[in-house]
């Protein structure tokens, strides 16, 4: 495949992504907005660094200037090495974000849990806890959205077979959330 070639691939996984998905995304980030609600993110491989990016711009991002007082509160949780480190070497790699959760999270706060199988056992493990304690769960998927799809409160799903793709893909779709939310948040501004 050339480049070429590969780029009407990704173009035409990108059409299939659902509008409505995103369009409820959208509205779910826009009211941990304006209620100053915790964003967490999470995710594995390529997905942890898709989610280190989303938390940084849906915090830095969305704002617009250095003095904007309101701003959306998200957080990676994939970057705090140490505590991830700690917890797979004590309890195993498997609640390295429910025991973070555990310790940040409260009732009420959003989790967006980044899969491209939608199978990994850390995810599912967050968004299980994470739904039975009263946390709105948000996954992004590839493939068929595995576990992840069918236990999230709301998901987008990349329905594609290729992990490579399906995570720019992610990130396409990421970075054009963003770019929605920075018109909404600011739409009644000169």
């Amino acid at each position: 495949m050339n480049f070429k070639e590969y780029t009407s691939y990704l173009n035409e996984t990108l059409i299939k992504v659902d509008q409505g998905e995103l369009d409820n995304f959208i509205n779910l980030i826009l009211k941990a907005y304006d209620e100053e609600i915790m964003v967490f993110v999470i995710g594995n491989g390529g997905s942890a660094a898709n989610a280190s990016h989303f938390a940084q711009d849906l915090a830095k991002g969305t704002r617009k200037t250095l003095e904007t007082e309101k701003r959306i509160k998200a957080l990676s949780l994939t970057d705090n090495s140490a505590f991830i480190t700690a917890l797979s070497n004590d309890d195993g790699y498997d609640t390295i974000f429910e025991q973070q959760l555990r310790t940040y999270a409260k009732h009420g706060d959003f989790l967006i849990a980044i899969s491209g199988s939608g199978n990994s056992p850390n995810i599912i493990k967050a968004i299980e806890w994470a739904n039975a304690n009263e946390i709105t769960t948000i996954g992004i998927t590839g493939f068929e959205g595995g576990k992840l799809k069918k236990l999230a409160r709301h998901s987008v799903n990349v329905p594609l077979n290729d992990m490579c793709t399906s995570e720019s893909v992610h990130s396409v779709v990421l970075h054009y959330l963003i770019l929605e939310l920075q018109k909404s948040m600011y739409k009644n501004e000169n």
